[in-house]
């Protein structure tokens, strides 16, 4: 029987230990994951990287919806993230202690396997990496300018939780720093993936926002990453076969 995505935010039923659950639910997710990436066809214009579909199990992804984090106000500020950092929230260790999706979807990201399959699919290089979960919750007046995530940011997946009936709020990519190439699809359940560059240009224009448009940012990050309160597991890093 298919359970409710509550499940996954509530504590476990009786007859079911809560580990048994969570195990359960993080290999559903590594699964899904790895199909969903194997079957993505790399694009490489203007630079290489993949479009992916179905990434999450409808239920995780349902919970992870449903997390009851308040969106942050903007104040009329925005072009970067940076900007307010002291709102941001993250899958960190509050989260993945307090919401057994969080634990799921970090255990399922941090798994040897699905670093292996990351690093095999893309080419990238994340042995040593940490995992980087951010809850993106954007709203009206929300824009970003271009940048390309090159530095200490060894792979990226934007993934969209929605809603629904929004395609135009998904991730711009760009050709340079000035000049736009396209949009991906804000799909639930799709996620635009690519290993930072220098070309690796990306951004949102400023346009409406008519709902709060939500998302997962998962990155792998070197241990140079300084806020190491933003990492699922700031004292574990990923376990991969391409030195990063």
């Amino acid at each position: 029987m298919r359970r409710s995505p509550l499940a996954l935010l509530d504590p476990a039923p009786d007859g079911e230990p809560p580990a048994d659950l969570t195990a359960r639910d993080r290999d559903a997710c590594r699964a899904r994951f790895a199909e969903s990436l194997l079957a993505a066809v790399a694009q490489d214009d203007p630079y290489r990287h993949w479009l992916l579909r179905d990434v999450l199990p409808d239920d995780m992804a349902a919970a992870m919806d449903a997390l009851p984090f308040p969106a942050p106000t903007l104040n009329g500020l925005s072009g970067s993230r940076e900007i307010h950092n002291n709102t941001r929230r993250y899958v960190d260790a509050a989260a993945i202690a307090a919401h057994p999706a969080c634990r799921s979807l970090a255990d399922a990201f941090q798994h040897p396997a699905t670093v292996a399959i990351i690093e095999d699919a893309t080419g990238a290089r994340l042995d040593g990496c940490c995992l980087r979960i951010e809850y993106a919750q954007d709203t009206d007046g929300f824009w970003l300018e271009p940048h390309t995530d090159l530095g200490v940011k060894k792979f990226t997946l934007l993934y969209y939780l929605g809603p629904a009936g929004q395609p135009d709020l998904g991730t711009d990519v760009y050709r340079n720093a000035e000049t736009w190439s396209h949009r991906a699809p804000f799909e639930p359940g799709g996620a635009l993936a690519f290993v930072p560059s220098d070309r690796t240009w990306h951004g949102f224009e400023p346009r409406p926002i008519p709902v709060v448009r939500k998302s997962l940012i998962i990155n792998y990050v070197t241990e140079e990453w300084m806020a190491r309160e933003q990492l699922a597991y700031p004292d574990v890093p990923v376990a991969g076969h391409r030195p990063a």
